[in-house]
């Protein structure tokens, strides 16, 4: 966060006196009024700095110093597009003095304290005119809070009305306006007042209620607003016009009476029509995946807190369009497939940039206003096949294996644990002597594990780390059949290094974070870093292709160079497809919450690879063919 303070922050562009947005005042009150407020403010002040050192137990003020108002957090696309605000009981964002309209100003002033640039934390007169109230009431009825002594109420003392109280909030506003200027102490009220339904101070009352900035009121709107403080909820424009109307023409009369406009500028603005806004506060998310995701990395790194009173401005890597589209589709294919038999099912997308490691498309089920359970992030669920591509790239990378190497799809049987394993392919049979290409292509399981036991399961599961796959996993003999909890998100994202022939940055929806002041928290510019082998990664790569031209993926052919893999796990409770061209990688899942069969047959090639389809030719329409660098493009590991 910045290191400036809310208190000093700003304060360079005000150089001019506040007297300089209160036209004429000193003209209308007169050299000698001045004077005798002057005068009698600074007895009454000099007797109140006596008594406080009687209130040792009073807040320091001088904490202001260093103080920062709960804030609104603002979550926007990559093209700044609003997805959603964040925050806590406070719905804030902090605008300086001089961004906020001057009738505003003017228009709080005059309902709330006229004399604020004359006093010294306490008003003279308006002290006399309580007590002559509360006495004639016997009890207390008036108040004679100046600004000062309102924000000493918001900041530091309770609500309630009692003698003891009141003289506590004239003691701090006394000393409040011995650290700060008058300025600073107005931006401050401003920023921190309640303005009602949620909103704390001026830009997000300003935005709530007439859909503009702060700095754009009108003179009628400024009055209205300003006649919103003493009852908020009571006189608010959406609860009653009417009311809301007769504060408006309260406030306007005692800005005319005090001489700060004209009975033409009056006029105008008691007859002005006012367009309302909307009530913002807890508005759902434009897109909640999303921002549910960021959400979460947010709290997780920084707090809850600071993420609900931070401010913070965070920039996401999606374009609001493209993760609709998104959302569409992924709720179409949930309708086909229903038609198709498979019952209550789920389906999760990612689509990460491989050159960059931005999310551009995170869907996490059907429809998120029914559930926002995530599956994208925070579903582990059996990759099934579509973990082979890691096993075949670690067996490439010792540089003894190329696409083109023969294995043996043959019987075979291992001694696991207690017992004995007897690896069986998808329909039973076994092929004999085959490439790996080819192997994949056709998904076999038995070539894949003799695979992973020839160049050790510890080496797979080591792979796996190094693309950034967190999810538990042991180096038991069934390990590359994907027999373990991997996210859709984890797949796409490695998946995506491998299609970047190695080089990765961290995988997030986040680009950039700063504060309210635009000073930068995160930046997460892609520092991309080569983790894998290139040549293992293309070699991987060219493998994955013949998936899509010949194999298990034909459902998934682009008429462009791609490369991906099927996902079945057994008794059809996951099917996925997971592919990628050069600019895009994207993972498709499709399964059910309570983890059951879909429907008997259904598998990743015949029902997600159509998905996947889908997806990349929409978000591909204006993105050029590109091919992938070849095998030959990179210098092949040392056996």
């Amino acid at each position: 966060m910045s290191s400036r303070t809310f208190a000093d922050k700003h304060t360079q562009s005000q150089t001019s006196s506040g007297f300089e947005f209160i036209k004429g005042v000193g003209q209308v009150t007169g050299g000698t009024l001045l004077a005798i407020t002057m005068l009698t403010s600074s007895i009454v002040a000099g007797g109140l700095v006596g008594l406080a050192i009687s209130f040792r137990n009073l807040p320091d003020v001088r904490q202001l110093r260093n103080f920062f108002p709960s804030e609104t957090t603002y979550i926007y696309d990559i093209k700044g597009k609003l997805l959603a605000s964040l925050h806590g009981e406070a719905n804030r964002e902090v605008v300086p003095l001089d961004r906020i309209s001057p009738e505003l100003k003017r228009a709080v002033l005059a309902s709330e304290d006229s004399d604020f640039y004359f006093h010294h934390g306490i008003n003279p007169k308006g002290v006399g005119r309580a007590v002559a109230s509360n006495f004639r009431s016997g009890g207390v009825r008036e108040g004679a809070s100046t600004i000062t002594m309102q924000l000493v109420k918001n900041l530091f003392l309770s609500s309630r009305r009692e003698f003891t109280r009141k003289i506590a909030e004239a003691v701090l506003a006394v000393r409040i306006e011995q650290i700060l200027t008058k300025d600073q102490i107005l931006e401050m009220y401003l920023n921190q007042v309640y303005w009602g339904h949620n909103n704390y101070g001026v830009q997000t009352a300003a935005r709530s209620y007439f859909n503009k900035s702060a700095e754009n009121l009108t003179l009628a709107e400024s009055a209205m607003m300003a006649g919103l403080i003493q009852a908020p909820e009571e006189y608010s424009p959406f609860v009653s016009m009417e009311k809301a109307k007769t504060q408006q023409r309260i406030v306007l009369g005692r800005m005319l009476s005090l001489g700060w406009i004209t009975q033409a500028e009056h006029d105008k603005a008691v007859n002005e029509k006012i367009t309302l806004g909307r009530i913002r506060s807890f508005q759902g998310s434009a897109l909640p995946y999303i921002t549910n995701q960021v959400s979460a990395e947010i709290a997780k790194k920084y707090g809850r807190e600071a993420l609900l009173k931070g401010g913070m401005r965070i920039q996401t890597t999606v374009d609001v369009e493209f993760q609709r589209m998104a959302e569409q589709l992924v709720s179409t294919w949930h309708r086909r497939l229903l038609g198709q038999g498979l019952r209550n099912n789920q389906i999760a997308l990612v689509a990460v940039d491989p050159r960059t490691h931005f999310v551009k498309a995170l869907v996490g089920g059907v429809d998120a206003r029914t559930s926002e359970f995530n599956r994208a992030t925070q579903a582990l669920r059996q990759p099934g096949s579509a973990f082979k591509p890691f096993v075949y790239y670690a067996a490439f990378a010792t540089g003894k294996y190329t696409p083109s190497t023969i294995v043996h799809d043959t019987p075979v049987s291992y001694r696991d644990g207690s017992g004995w394993y007897y690896p069986r392919n998808y329909d039973r049979s076994f092929g004999g002597p085959m490439t790996i290409r080819y192997a994949l292509a056709q998904s076999r399981n038995v070539p894949v594990i003799k695979l992973g036991k020839a160049i050790g399961m510890n080496k797979v599961v080591e792979t796996c780390r190094i693309l950034g796959i967190t999810s538990p996993m042991e180096p038991v003999t069934s390990l590359p059949l994907g027999a373990i909890g991997m996210t859709p998100l984890e797949m796409a994202s490695a998946y995506a290094t491998i299609a970047n022939y190695g080089w990765q940055s961290p995988t997030t929806v986040i680009v950039r974070i700063t504060d309210s002041s635009g000073n930068v928290i995160v930046d997460n510019t892609p520092k991309p870093k080569l983790v894998l082998d290139p040549w293992a990664s293309a070699a991987t790569l060219e493998a994955m292709r013949a998936v899509i031209t010949e194999g298990t993926g034909k459902n998934a052919a682009l008429g462009r160079p791609a490369a991906g893999k099927t996902g079945t796990t057994s008794s059809e409770k996951d099917i996925w497809f997971v592919g990628t061209v050069p600019q895009l990688t994207t993972a498709v899942w499709v399964g059910r919450d309570d983890n059951r069969q879909l429907a008997s047959g259904a598998t990743g090639g015949t029902n997600v690879a159509p998905i996947w389809r889908d997806f990349m030719t929409r978000a591909l329409q204006n993105v050029p063919v590109e091919n992938f660098k070849p095998m030959s493009s990179f210098p092949r590991p040392l056996s």
